[in-house]
């Protein structure tokens, strides 16, 4: 596989990932998955939440990806870094800085400002219903005014 599809590859996962979780989010966490999700906007007594066993899944798939393709470097490798990368990605984004599970990660960015201010807007329902629009548009808009 050459460098640029193997780059390609990884990028359109990482888009197609975005777009995958907001589809879960909205339509499956808010949904028939909220018994687990709702661990995630409730004030958390723990490290871990019960949502975490999501990011554990899709590590595991993308652990699976690799080591099935691992040898050759081909397509469903290279998904898998993506996957991989999207989830670090994630971490660091949502995690870290957003719910600041580490204290160490602070930013006076707008954008980032922005995101976090939506997310917590998101998560003012505590609830499973109207929880469902994250709205980043809300973000486009804050960061233009």
């Amino acid at each position: 596989m050459s460098v640029l599809l193997s780059v390609l590859t990884v990028l359109l996962t990482i888009f197609f990932m975005e777009c995958l979780s907001w589809f879960i989010h909205k339509y499956l966490f808010h949904g028939p998955l909220w018994f687990m999700h709702k661990s995630h906007h409730e004030q958390s007594k723990s490290f871990f939440e019960w949502n975490d066993l999501f990011a554990i899944l899709f590590a595991g798939i993308s652990l699976f990806l690799m080591f099935i393709d691992g040898k050759n470097f081909g397509i469903k490798f290279f998904i898998g870094v993506g996957i991989t990368t999207y989830g670090i990605i994630y971490f660091v984004v949502h995690d870290w800085f957003v719910h600041r599970r580490f204290k160490t990660f602070k930013s006076n960015n707008s954008y980032l400002q922005a995101v976090r201010k939506a997310h917590k807007i998101h998560h003012k329902n505590m609830g499973k219903r109207n929880g469902k629009a994250f709205g980043l548009l809300f973000v486009r808009k804050k960061v233009i005014q």
